[in-house]
């Protein structure tokens, strides 16, 4: 019974070796590929959590500096924020606040520069949507109104449609129109 036994495990050891001599190496390179594939979700998760956080803390300074009123803190830390982080809505919202914020210091050029980089470079559209509808506000105080009404049309129809329409109003009332 016992050479039974033993011929019967030699049989599975043969079996076994035979399959994998057919099939190791694929075997092998399928674990290889799912580790790194793994691998290369947990690192890239990491780094957009680490990428949020420092966005995040570099935000809390922008806001603070925002808070007091310091135009030319606000200005240095929101450049650094959009050039370090510029895919983050940390950015994007940066850059509405530093609009709103140089627009009421008087720097209406400069907000106006600020806002277009939200329409360039932002990822959300309800950013967008906005900086068109803040941006045709300015054009409309500059009597730009050509321009603010372009910005207008730009808005999709949607959530802003009715403010958009309300702005395009008040930029035809101004025209006498």
């Amino acid at each position: 019974m016992a050479t039974h036994l033993d011929l019967q495990e030699q049989e599975q050891v043969d079996a076994l070796k035979a399959f994998w001599q057919q099939y190791g190496n694929l075997i092998t390179w399928t674990l290889v590929a799912a580790l790194l594939v793994y691998a290369g979700i947990t690192g890239w998760q990491w780094w957009q959590r680490e990428q949020a956080g420092n966005a995040g803390a570099m935000f809390d300074e922008f806001e603070r500096a925002a808070r007091a009123g310091d135009l030319d803190k606000t200005a240095r830390v929101w450049a650094d924020l959009k050039e370090r982080y510029p895919r983050t809505a940390y950015a994007e919202q940066a850059a509405m606040m530093v609009a709103k914020l140089q627009d009421e210091k008087g720097k209406v050029d400069d907000a106006r520069a600020s806002l277009g980089w939200v329409l360039d470079h932002a990822v959300d559209d309800d950013y967008k949507n906005l900086a068109r509808l803040r941006l045709a506000a300015l054009l409309l105080q500059a009597k730009q109104y050509d321009d603010a009404l372009k910005q207008l049309d730009a808005v999709p129809a949607g959530p802003y449609a009715a403010l958009a329409a309300d702005r395009r109003g008040d930029v035809l009332l101004a025209q006498g129109r």
